[in-house]
């Protein structure tokens, strides 16, 4: 019986060794794997290096946030800068030869901005600036060219140009 319990007791310990035995290669594998991973990427274990990757992360999702802010901000402001420009020449005038005359529309996001004219005749040349709000005149009637001047702007982004 004693020999039976020694035997036993013999055979459990074996297994427990051989047990340990294959628990420590494998952890003893996988310890290798693992520092193959973080080989000569950083002299800091792949721990340290996975946790420094999360904070850059981190860091960086706050940055975007604020630079899409930013963005934001920027294409608000965008709209009101001059987009748009048409320029259409022509002859007001008889007696000159060409079309030295020109109006120019200078507009923003919403069709906003100014109509600029220059009526060049052979006794001088005449400048007349209009505001425009909307596509529209917005306290002085505007002529022909100025309109065709302001349409042509309003479409020059139509067209991808």
């Amino acid at each position: 019986m004693v020999f039976n319990n020694t035997l036993l007791i013999v055979g459990i310990t074996l297994g427990l060794v051989v047990w340990l035995g294959i628990i420590s290669t494998l952890l003893i594998r996988l310890i290798s794997h693992y520092n193959k991973l973080s080989k000569g990427v950083t002299d800091v274990g792949l721990l340290d290096a996975l946790e420094g990757i999360f904070r850059s992360v981190h860091n960086l999702q706050g940055r975007t946030v604020e630079l899409e802010r930013q963005v934001k901000a920027l294409t608000v402001d965008g709209q009101l800068h001059v987009q748009r420009i048409g320029i259409v020449r022509f002859n007001p005038f008889a007696d000159t030869g060409g079309a030295q005359s020109f109006s120019i529309a200078l507009l923003d996001e919403q069709g906003s901005g100014l109509v600029m004219t220059s009526l060049y005749a052979r006794a001088g040349n005449r400048w007349y600036v209009k505001e425009v709000v909307r596509g529209k005149g917005k306290d002085l009637a505007l002529s022909k060219e100025e309109e065709s001047s302001i349409e042509k702007a309003k479409h020059i982004g139509d067209k991808g140009i």
